[in-house]
């Protein structure tokens, strides 16, 4: 199923996540620092980490809820894309809190904010994995067709034609012609179009 939000021919909510997670995640680290060194600086740099992983939260939700809607409904593709949003709706929360539980001393944040941000990693590695399952085993935001061979996403071809124009020959140490061979399509592309996977 292909994204509904694309950018250069690629699917923008991937292309978005990558801010987020990197910066909630390091923001943890950061405070896991200055738990063991007790030295503010850390505290400081992951007040504002969390603050930009909010905001790059928020805007990856807008694509990905824009792909969410366009699975056809009772699949099990619409069933874990709903559990990987509602669990990233909470994961932000849980930053949130950290966030206004620091404003009075960001320098020196309360426990309680050290631990919405360490419940809030976790959560977002189980949610991370559920996007990979929507990717990778479920085929979502995959164009319809792609395989190994496909045309490059900027050119208006579909996934389905064959980027070789003609096959290649090269000459093997007999002297004969190698010729590349035609790849299959993509996985389960079959049961994407069908819309037989559950």
């Amino acid at each position: 199923m292909e994204s509904r939000v694309k950018l250069a021919g690629h699917p923008v909510h991937p292309m978005l996540i990558v801010f987020p997670l990197g910066l909630l995640t390091t923001a943890v680290v950061f405070d896991i620092i200055y738990l063991a060194s007790n030295a503010t600086h850390w505290t400081l740099a992951s007040y504002y980490m969390i603050a930009a992983g909010i905001i790059g939260g928020l805007a990856a939700a807008v694509p990905g809820a824009v792909d969410w809607w366009a699975i056809p409904r009772g699949t099990r593709a619409k069933r874990i894309g709903l559990l990987h949003g509602v669990g990233n709706v909470i994961v932000l929360v849980l930053f949130i809190l950290s966030w206004f539980l620091r404003r009075p001393d960001p320098a020196a944040p309360p426990t309680g904010a050290i631990v919405a941000g360490l419940l809030g990693v976790v959560l977002a590695a189980f949610t991370g994995w559920l996007g990979g399952e929507l990717v990778n085993r479920l085929g979502v935001g995959v164009d319809v067709g792609a395989h190994l061979d496909a045309p490059s996403s900027l050119t208006s071809q579909p996934a389905t034609t064959d980027a070789r124009s003609a096959p290649r020959a090269s000459a093997t140490a007999g002297g004969g012609d190698r010729r590349t061979h035609q790849q299959s399509a993509y996985a389960g592309a079959e049961r994407r179009v069908s819309g037989s996977m559950r």
